[in-house]
């Protein structure tokens, strides 16, 4: 029996409405996989850590933003989802307060709020995450 070799990540859809119209948070990355890329806050889990902390932790970590309540999206995990090894997501989304702001720190060059009608192209498969939250929450 072969052991497994697969890393567990968070990652974080964070909506905020802005002139009344929904935006997601994201994080431009600072090194590679996707050095310059747009993605959304998120990396590996900590041992011992539980997967919410690890999702709220990354979130302050690279934003500054403390969201309440997060709820979980789902899990992803396609094999070759991130090319440094296979990774499985859990992913979570929440809602900033309206006068949230965030700033890119960390392993972050900036972060950014972007209209969900006009969103940038995405590092890994965040894509069809974005997709998944908009469909779920019906934004």
């Amino acid at each position: 029996m072969r052991t497994s070799k697969i890393f567990v990540t968070t990652d974080a859809v964070i909506f905020k409405k802005i002139d009344g119209i929904n935006h997601i948070l994201f994080i431009k990355r600072k090194n590679d996989p996707g050095k310059g890329k747009w993605a959304l806050p998120g990396g590996f889990v900590d041992e011992g850590e539980d997967l919410p902390d690890a999702a709220a932790r990354e979130l302050q970590e690279e934003t500054g933003l403390v969201v309440k309540d997060l709820q979980q999206l789902g899990a992803f995990g396609k094999p070759g989802r991130d090319p440094r090894q296979h990774t499985v997501s859990v992913v979570y989304v929440g809602f900033a307060d309206d006068n949230a702001e965030a700033v890119g720190a960390d392993d972050a060059e900036e972060a950014q709020w972007f209209s969900v009608k006009y969103l940038p192209n995405l590092a890994f498969d965040h894509t069809d995450i974005v997709t998944l939250a908009l469909e779920k929450y019906k934004l």
